[in-house]
């Protein structure tokens, strides 16, 4: 039986094969396909540095479904990032890939590793503007409220820097 997510992916760091951070996405979204199939991928998007990252990121989404289960498709995500470059280092750093599940079909999970849906995304434009283009009818099972209307209520309580 396959589930979906909706996985949020993040680069502010050049990627030594792949260059600058929206290329590394674009390949980050290729590898996904290994994990299952890509429904839908979001356009590629920028926002500003968070906590101590210097570089301004690159943003996107993708839907996919998967037979994995949740710390299965977890276990999977942190390969693609160790395979990218990615190593632990301080929480909001510059970073090569970012990979997160933010929802799964199956509603809400939580294991001391993974909490679904992701703990922080309602009150980040950087994963909601992506979402909203892969999946704006999907409900959060926290709040019933769709990806579209968590986006609306956060541009309308802190609009967009331009």
């Amino acid at each position: 039986m396959s589930d979906l997510y909706l996985i949020a992916l993040g680069s502010n760091r050049r990627h030594h094969i792949h260059g600058a951070p929206g290329s590394t996405l674009r390949a980050a979204m290729e590898e996904l396909a290994a994990l299952g199939t890509v429904r839908k991928r979001s356009p590629i998007m920028s926002s500003a540095p968070m906590g101590s990252a210097l570089r301004r990121f690159a943003n996107a989404a993708c839907a996919i479904e998967s037979e994995r289960d949740p710390l299965e498709l977890l276990r999977g995500l942190k390969r693609i990032e160790s395979d990218f470059g990615r190593r632990p280092g301080r929480r909001w750093g510059d970073r090569v890939l970012d990979l997160d599940i933010v929802l799964w079909s199956g509603g809400t999970f939580r294991a001391p590793s993974l909490t679904i849906p992701h703990p922080a995304f309602r009150a980040r434009h950087f994963v909601l503007r992506p979402a909203v283009q892969v999946a704006p009818d999907w409900r959060d099972p926290t709040t019933g409220r769709t990806v579209r209307q968590l986006d609306a209520r956060l541009t309308a309580a802190r609009p967009l820097p331009r």
